[in-house]
């Protein structure tokens, strides 16, 4: 893909937004715009951008209207909403026709909507690895303390049964100890698994989180920054999983920092590949 002139970033929360819009300027990009939601976008991403427009969650028609008068060609999702304003979601007419339409609704399938209802404003909605080179997960060992084999087993054993769970549609993370299944990731997100599974684990819990098989890059990559460090590190997780190439590290220099202090062990695994 040719670097597009014009980028929409629809930003979520976190610093996700943030590493997306420099990337894309360090790509070439000359004019980043946002779509905001009220209550998920950190307000300060005004300051990096060219322009920017706030909505609530489910306000497709607004999304789709600055689409069309910023003149994007291109589109990128970065930054997670938050489940719970996704149960106060309140749908404009747009959103309310689409979902209409969709025999399932689950994020794939609500996202892949979306992404129709983009290109008939012609705006394609690219990858969400687009101009994140610099944040993707290599293989091995990437930061904390060296790991035993005993902890690469069951990082191995977490691996494959977080693929099987996320094949299912079910979720992406597991918590796993001694070939057991403490946790699996639904509907209340990664961190609250990790205290979930970290509880029963009692200080010896490793965490793997993966993306689906055959996952659509353009939304829900697998994404770990410091906030997960920091929840598995109060959780007792002793060792984290993620797939190589498939997944985003952000704030890279806070999770060195934070993985050498609470002795986590951070490790990729796979080819680093996508």
């Amino acid at each position: 893909m040719e670097t597009p002139e014009t980028l929409a970033i629809i930003a979520g929360n976190g610093s996700y937004p943030f590493a997306m819009a420099r990337g894309a300027r360090k790509a070439g990009v000359r004019r980043v715009v946002v779509a905001a939601f009220t209550g998920e976008t950190n307000e300060a991403l005004a300051n990096e951008v060219d322009e920017i427009a706030w909505m609530r969650v489910g306000q497709l028609g607004k999304l789709l209207a600055f689409l069309e008068k910023t003149g994007a060609k291109h589109a990128v999702m970065a930054g997670q909403i938050a489940p719970k304003n996704l149960f106060d979601l309140r749908p404009d007419f747009k959103t309310l026709f689409m979902l209409a339409k969709l025999k399932r609704r689950n994020a794939e399938t609500i996202f892949r909507a979306i992404g129709e209802e983009m290109e008939q404003v012609g705006c394609a909605l690219i990858p969400a690895t687009s101009f994140m080179d610099d944040h993707l997960a290599g293989s091995g060992l990437l930061f904390g303390p060296k790991i035993k084999p005993r902890i690469e087993e069951e990082l191995r054993f977490g691996h494959e049964i977080a693929k099987e769970v996320s094949r299912l549609d079910i979720g992406q993370t597991v918590l796993v100890k001694n070939g057991t299944v403490l946790a699996v990731e639904g509907f209340e997100g990664t961190n609250e698994c990790i205290k979930r599974g970290g509880a029963l684990g009692r200080g010896d819990a490793v965490m793997v989180k993966v993306s689906k098989p055959g996952q659509d890059l353009r939304f829900d990559v697998p994404v770990v920054g410091p906030v997960t460090i920091e929840t598995c590190a109060a959780a007792g997780v002793r060792a984290i999983g993620i797939e190589a190439g498939k997944t985003i590290l952000l704030d890279r220099d806070q999770i060195s920092a934070l993985t050498t202090q609470h002795k986590i062990s951070l490790y990729g695994l796979g080819s680093s590949k996508i």
